[in-house]
């Protein structure tokens, strides 16, 4: 979920319940998914973080679930974020590779088995290698798949292979973490997807994954392809950009976006717009 900001630029927490409750009820998500880079959550403050958390939770009550994404690349404010999201009401949590530091494999397991266990909520590992600079790598996925808060994983690289054999050896919960890479995980075993576009396309992606879970592979596959357009177009530029851009097209007005962001330019929210408004959604 995108995070809205009033004309201030502070979080608007009353759009934000508004948003989220257009996520379940109209667009079918049965989890909310705050505080991750598509809510920005590189610029908004641990107050703000925890401030979203509770609104959203009590916006969507027990229709659906509430992940707070609490990475960063510092273990300790990790931990503190953790136990800020579990105060606020989350559901469960998310967890990225530390970026930038460049961590080997043995201190990236240590890293996630320590948040893993400083509350009891089930967390999600976020594998996105051209972001951070370093992948879970299929051993060390193994490895973590055995620590019982560790649940599920938000795939974002392009190992297939690697992705089909952790699926294979662990009873882990793997979840697209690139939009166009749906149907694919699909096809090995994956679950679902923590989606960008599904702000816009959840209701049919949803459709999609009942049509794949029911056997019905032709009607996936014609499902993806006529929702591939917005899957793919919402990375035209930073995907938060993008969102903000349809959401407004589509009436929501959700702020724009805080530096060193900039809103999507005419063109670029232009050629989206054609793209929402040319699929069946």
């Amino acid at each position: 979920m995108v995070t809205p900001f009033n004309a201030e630029g502070a979080v608007d927490l009353a759009k934000c319940q508004e948003l989220a409750t257009r996520l379940v009820d109209e667009q079918r998500n049965d989890i909310v998914l705050v505080n991750g880079t598509t809510g920005e959550a590189p610029t908004t403050t641990d107050v703000e973080k925890a401030q979203i958390v509770a609104a959203v939770a009590e916006a969507v009550g027990d229709r659906a679930a509430v992940i707070a994404g609490i990475g960063t690349n510092d273990t300790a404010h990790s931990i503190e974020l953790c136990r800020q999201a579990a105060s606020a009401g989350a559901d469960g949590l998310l967890a990225v590779t530390p970026y930038y530091s460049l961590p080997p494999q043995d201190a990236i397991i240590a890293h996630f088995e320590t948040l893993a266990s400083v509350t009891d909520l089930p967390m999600m590992l976020y594998d996105i290698p051209h972001r951070t600079g370093r992948p879970i790598e299929t051993d060390s996925l193994v490895q973590l798949a055995k620590h019982p808060n560790i649940v599920a994983v938000k795939d974002a690289k392009t190992d297939i292979a690697g992705s089909a054999q952790v699926l294979a050896a662990t009873d882990l919960e793997y979840f697209a973490g690139d939009d166009a890479k749906l149907l694919p995980l699909l096809a090995i075993g994956g679950i679902g997807v923590v989606g960008t576009s599904t702000v816009f396309t959840g209701r049919r992606t949803a459709e999609l994954i009942d049509a794949w879970l029911a056997g019905d592979q032709a009607e996936a596959l014609r499902i993806y392809r006529e929702l591939l357009p917005v899957y793919t177009g919402v990375f035209a530029t930073q995907g938060v950009m993008m969102v903000k851009a349809g959401l407004a097209h589509q009436g929501f007005d959700a702020g724009s976006v805080r530096r060193p962001l900039l809103p999507a330019s005419e063109t670029q929210a232009a050629r989206f717009a054609a793209i929402l408004d040319g699929t069946n959604l």
